[in-house]
């Protein structure tokens, strides 16, 4: 059986991501070759190290919507060694290669969505049953989390307040085992949502972008009313 979680309207959808993708590659242009090995704000992980993840996630997930539309089980990752030494590749490529790697996989997957015909088409993605249609919110979740992890100047406050409305309730959508105590997060846009186990829950409040930004582990509680002490873990 298919699982169905939170979807965003399609063409805007994508639309936001090229635009992610864009606003990404035009702060990252200026940065030198030594700055691109220098660390990133992701726990052991270098800029340039973070930089080709992104690619060959846009890559991976081409592969998974060819597969789809060909009918075939593709997984997102299915070497999991070869992602590693994927990833470790990026250390030696300079910041133009890395710019020209993270554009034209975008392009991939661009051309991938494009492709396709039926978006409630099944696939395994991110552990779970989903549909085709939920590949271009996972898209735009890794590239503005990754965006945050390159430390270049971008904010959680960047985020526009629909791509932040999206983004929270793709990372609650996903959320069933959380590392939080019992938690209730209340938006000021009016998005709520549960976590942690039954019973008595701490209200969180927040804008969409900083809880979003803080449920990721991306940024800390100063922005937030109630989440004192609370630390979630990383995710991408």
């Amino acid at each position: 059986m298919t699982e169905q979680t939170f979807t965003a309207p399609l063409e805007t959808l994508r639309k936001r991501v090229q635009e992610a993708t864009q606003r990404l590659l035009g702060e990252t242009i200026g940065i030198s070759d030594g700055d691109w090995n220098r660390p990133s704000l992701l726990p052991g992980w270098s800029r340039a190290q973070v930089a080709a993840h992104l690619a060959a996630n846009a890559d991976a997930l081409a592969a998974l919507i060819a597969g789809a539309v060909a009918g075939e089980a593709v997984a997102l990752y299915p070497d999991e060694q070869e992602r590693t030494a994927g990833i470790e590749r990026g250390s030696s490529m300079t910041g133009l290669e890395l710019q020209i790697s993270l554009d034209t996989s975008a392009g991939r997957l661009e051309r991938a969505m494009d492709a396709v015909e039926d978006w409630s088409t099944p696939v395994d993605l991110l552990g779970r049953q989903l549909t085709l249609a939920q590949v271009p919110m996972a898209r735009l979740s890794e590239v503005v989390a990754h965006h945050l992890d390159l430390d270049c100047g971008f904010e959680v406050g960047r985020i526009d307040p629909a791509s932040a409305g999206w983004l929270l309730r793709w990372a609650l959508s996903l959320a069933e085992e959380s590392d939080l105590p019992a938690v209730r997060l209340e938006s000021t846009s009016g998005l709520t949502g549960e976590l942690g186990p039954d019973g008595d829950r701490r209200t969180v409040t927040g804008s969409d972008a900083a809880l979003w930004g803080w449920l990721m582990g991306r940024t800390d509680a100063a922005e937030l009313d109630g989440a004192d002490g609370l630390t979630p873990a990383l995710r991408s």
